[in-house]
């Protein structure tokens, strides 16, 4: 059976999108469209250019995560070099390696710009902060004098995966404004599960059955965030912007729609996961989604 499908950002916590895969494919469903924020947008690309489930549990098994923190190089100490980077770079890391190993993976199944893909068939969500305006790319790439269809896939995805302070935001230049800097940042600030995107205009319909995965629990499920510090404080802030507001607006007919994936002991960037977590992020995802589809109708 042919769906669309969207995936939530979390990091690290994507392992758990593996397993939904396989239940999906074992239970003979394909994706036709698909889009995705931050890590969400990495495995619908991935989905969408022909990687299967076991594929992808390869490539993200045999993946050293903590070669992403690609820091500048300092002669200054790194807890002062740190702040330095991200005062004057916004960013601990450059981002460089992760859009680096996108373009390797997405090659090596023929996709390097969007137009090697079916027009419409892949949106990723991204955050102008400059503009203050969410993007769904490639699509609103022609208002700054881009074509889509010959923008890297690789660098919307790397755009879409900038936390910020973590990863320094990606610079895109507006032909139409004289080359003016729009600083673009993680889609999750803005929409994190956006499983919008494939409504038929304004009328509350789907063009065909949508499946969304979410990498949280219910609403009424989550539990309280423990703050007790200036870095607890900023990760609560974080995942508050990144998750309440899309699933304040997931009504009950959109929610029957919506694998949700109660994970809540990984963090997104928790980057030095061992086997065994992957391992059980990959079963969690997959017994979710196979709960899920017993009680599915469309």
């Amino acid at each position: 059976m042919m769906i669309d499908g969207v995936f939530a950002g979390g990091g690290v916590k994507a392992f758990a999108f593996v397993g939904a895969l396989q239940e999906m494919e074992e239970r003979g469903y394909t994706f036709d469209r698909l889009a995705g924020t931050s890590a969400g947008a990495i495995v619908a690309a991935l989905i969408k250019v022909g990687y299967t489930s076991d594929e992808l549990f390869t490539l993200l098994d045999e993946l050293e995560l903590e070669s992403f923190k690609d820091e500048r190089m300092s002669v200054l100490p790194f807890t002062i070099a740190k702040w330095i980077h991200i005062y004057f770079r916004l960013g601990l890391y450059k981002g460089n390696a992760l859009e680096a190993w996108l373009k390797d993976v997405l090659a090596a199944k023929g996709v390097r710009t969007f137009g090697d893909l079916p027009k419409g068939s892949l949106r990723i969500i991204a955050s102008d902060l400059t503009k203050g305006k969410l993007l769904v790319l490639p699509d609103d790439l022609q208002n700054y004098g881009v074509i889509p269809e010959k923008f890297s896939v690789a660098r919307a995805i790397r755009m879409s995966c900038s936390i910020p302070f973590f990863f320094e935001p990606v610079k895109i230049y507006d032909r139409g404004s004289g080359g003016k800097a729009s600083y673009i940042v993680d889609g999750g600030l803005l929409s994190n599960f956006p499983l919008w995107l494939f409504m038929d205009g304004n009328i509350k319909r789907w063009k065909r059955p949508v499946i969304g995965f979410h990498l949280k629990p219910e609403m009424s499920e989550m539990p309280p965030k423990k703050i007790n510090n200036a870095v607890t404080m900023y990760r609560a802030l974080f995942e508050t912007m990144t998750s309440a507001h899309d699933l304040k607006y997931v009504d009950a007919d959109d929610a029957k729609n919506v694998v949700f994936i109660p994970i809540l002991d990984v963090k997104a960037t928790d980057f030095e996961l061992t086997d065994e977590q992957k391992e059980q992020l990959v079963v969690l995802g997959k017994e979710e989604t196979g709960h899920f589809l017993k009680n599915w109708s469309y």
